[in-house]
């Protein structure tokens, strides 16, 4: 069996820290303007025997940079305002080199195909 829960985060440039079961899944990222805060929904298997580990989060505004590092995940708009809010997982660049044989970054999800003629 599996669920989904709520999770609100903040935008305040701090770190969030989150402990989830191994093998979840964002499922939803959003503004919530009832409560002027950013929400993340995260399915999650309800099996008690697996790993429960911290995951790290940070939301930010456009334009605010980020360490290359971090891994896109959603973003939430205030719909009646001008903000938008990017959530990243906070990943170290060491975590990056130790999932990766001989430090080699891993190949981006969106790489670009390149036909030659």
């Amino acid at each position: 069996m599996k669920t989904i829960h709520q999770y609100q985060l903040a935008s305040d440039k701090h770190t969030n820290s989150l402990a989830l079961r191994e093998g979840f899944r964002i499922v939803r990222c959003e503004y919530v303007l009832a409560q002027k805060r950013v929400y993340l929904w995260v399915e999650e298997p309800l099996k008690i025997d697996l790993p429960v580990t911290e995951h790290q989060f940070l939301v930010v505004g456009s334009g605010v940079p980020v360490p290359v590092s971090h891994r896109y995940i959603d973003t939430a708009i205030d719909p009646f305002g001008p903000e938008a809010f990017h959530v990243y997982e906070v990943v170290q660049a060491s975590d990056l080199q130790e999932a990766s044989p001989e430090g080699q970054h891993p190949t981006p999800a969106h790489s670009e195909l390149r036909l030659s003629a």
